[in-house]
Order: structure tokens, then sequence, then C-alpha cells
């Protein structure tokens, strides 16, 4: 059972889908990932309980602010404006992409509304170039223009396995805490005092359990593992994003029942937590 956003208490997970895909860099696709996510959510194929013991199913338990309609505004102004009105409701923003690049807008309105914030990101790619193919604001971008701006204190960066010279310079240059995928597991580094941000690029995970994205880079997480780091989590998670998904790669459904699965972890250890 869902909530309108209006009608949910301060502290409450609200989904909202953003369908973009329009700085992603090779196949289109993750605009479309937000309601096929849902659907996975709330299929009767399974059940509304977490590994955790949480019943999503309860009342009040998350709320849903429905898919983001751009219509004539700019997408990443439009992005931050929606992300800023739920953190003013004192709600908890869970945000279904679309490509990684909406990570820069959300994190934008977090860090204008709660500081010292701490980004635990999930990804094969660190995402930290200074632009790609001409393009600043690419999925390739975000976390370079968001430690720019000083959006997030610190960034801690989980199963990272594609990662170039140029982007390892910038994780110096930003103080990024990388940790690569064959040095996993880090359970350990999961305790983080503070507010926490996690945005989960699902090519974090081995394209044998979730082959509906658009950059496969095998040799990643398995779903486990990835459910174990996000249990491992200790302190108050404040937001999230599920990215990168991309349904028209998806031909047997699996990632999408894998990206409800996470999201259904994520939002059980945010009310948990």
């Amino acid at each position: 059972m869902t909530l309108r956003p209006n009608a949910a208490k301060p502290g409450t997970p609200v989904i909202l889908g953003i369908p973009f895909d329009a700085n992603s860099s090779w196949l289109r696709g993750a605009a479309g990932a937000p309601p096929i996510i849902r659907v996975s959510l709330h299929s009767i194929a399974s059940n509304s309980w977490t590994e955790t013991g949480v019943d999503l199913g309860a009342e009040g338990m998350y709320s849903d602010a429905g898919d983001l309609k751009f219509t004539f505004q700019e997408p990443f102004p439009a992005i931050e404006t929606k992300i800023g009105e739920l953190l003013d409701h004192g709600l908890r923003p869970v945000s279904l992409g679309g490509d990684h690049s909406i990570t820069l807008p959300i994190v934008r309105a977090f860090g204008a509304h709660i500081p010292g914030l701490t980004i635990l990101h999930f990804d094969a790619h660190p995402d930290l170039y200074d632009e790609l193919e001409g393009n600043r604001l690419s999925h390739a971008c975000p976390f370079a223009r968001i430690m720019e701006e000083g959006a997030a204190q610190r960034l801690i960066q989980i199963g990272i396995r594609a990662m170039t010279g140029h982007q390892r310079e910038q994780a110096k240059k930003f103080g990024v805490e990388v940790i690569e995928m064959r040095h996993l597991p880090a359970l350990d580094r999961m305790k983080i005092d503070g507010p926490i941000y996690i945005s989960f690029d699902m090519d974090a995970l081995d394209p044998a359990f979730a082959p509906g994205i658009s950059h496969r880079e095998p040799g990643g997480m398995s779903v486990r593992e990835a459910i174990a780091h996000l249990h491992a989590i200790t302190g108050k998670i404040a937001g999230a994003d599920i990215v990168e998904f991309n349904p028209a790669q998806d031909n047997t459904q699996i990632t999408a029942t894998v990206a409800a699965k996470l999201l259904k972890e994520i939002m059980g250890k945010m009310i948990l937590n």
C-alpha cells in the first residue's frame, strides 16, 4: 500500500520516478525503467516483506510520488526542484532512473537541505570523468560535478572495476574512497555516522544477475553480495536512487525483479535506521 506524498508522515520513504536518459553515452532505454520496477515491486510473485523484517505493505510505510513530468522545463532544474519539495516536507526520496546523470540534481537538492552527506555509490564505473564526448553532464560525470560543487562531504564507491587512469586521478583529486570489486567484501566500510545517500547503478551487479543494462561489465557483484552490503549500513539513510536499468535490454525481466528487490531492501533499511 502506498500513500500520496502530501499525506505521508515526515521521515517516510517516497518513490519518485525520473524517466530521463538523454545523457546516456551508449544505449537509450533507461528512461522506461520506473513503471517497470513498480510492476515488479507489486507483483504477487513475491510479497511485501523485506529480509530485515519490514512489511512494506503495512499502512504508511512508504509513499509514491509517481513519475516526474518534465513538460517544457529544463530536466535538471525540474529534478532538483521536485526533490527539494519532497525534502521540504520531511520525506526521504528514493528515485528510480533514468541514467546516472540524474544523481547530480538530486544530490544538489540534498546538499542544500542536509549538511555532512555521505554518498555510498554502488557501480562498475566511478563516473568521475571531467567530461565525456564533450558533455560535462554525461552519466559518466555526475560524481565529478557533485564533488566539485561540494554537494556531499564524502563519497565512497563500491564495486568499481572499470576505472581509467583519468578517473583514478579524479578520485585522488576529490578524495574519493574507492573500494574496487577485487577488494570486496567491505562490510565494515558500511558503518558510517551521519546522513547517508545511496546511489545504486544496476551495472554494479554482474551482468549474469542483471543483464538489462546498457554497459555490461563482467566480474561484478552478485545480488546477495549487494544486499549484504546494503544490510551492513548503520547510519541514517536520507535518500537513494536506483539507476541505469534498461528495460529494452531485459528480455526475461530478470533485471526488473532484481531492481525491485534492491528497492525493497533499501526502503526496509531506511525504515529500520
